[in-house]
């Protein structure tokens, strides 16, 4: 039985969260170099891109099933509210790829205080 490998770009999953103060971006990336991201923010576009290298960590003999993922992957999204791209955050923790994306000081919810003034 022969196995065919090939390279292919890979669907980069994501989940999107909203607070008042953030944008949550997590994508699963198991097995990935971090070093092999990139990670771009223009006109309120998030761009994440990369790749996952090919595991050459059976060298002898041949493979009866390979289904690991590895290829090129890149995701954009349009975020629903300006945002401060020079403190976003991004971790890599696990397998898991974390952006923190803070709203711009203007779109975040203000708090108005109101003065009680007694009438006379």
């Amino acid at each position: 039985a022969s196995v065919v490998t090939l390279q292919f770009q890979l669907t980069l999953p994501l989940d999107v969260a909203e607070t008042a103060e953030s944008f949550i971006v997590k994508a699963s990336l198991p097995g990935a170099n971090p070093d092999n991201f990139e990670i771009t923010l223009a006109d309120n576009v998030l761009t994440i891109k990369g790749k996952i290298e090919e595991s050459r960590d059976f060298e002898e003999g041949q493979y009866h099933l390979r289904e690991r993922r590895f290829g090129s992957f890149e995701r954009s999204l349009t975020l629903a509210a300006p945002v401060n791209a020079d403190d976003i955050v991004a971790e890599y923790v696990d397998g898991v790829l974390t952006l923190s994306v803070p709203k711009a000081e203007e779109v975040k919810p203000k708090r108005i205080t109101v003065n009680a003034i007694k009438a006379n």
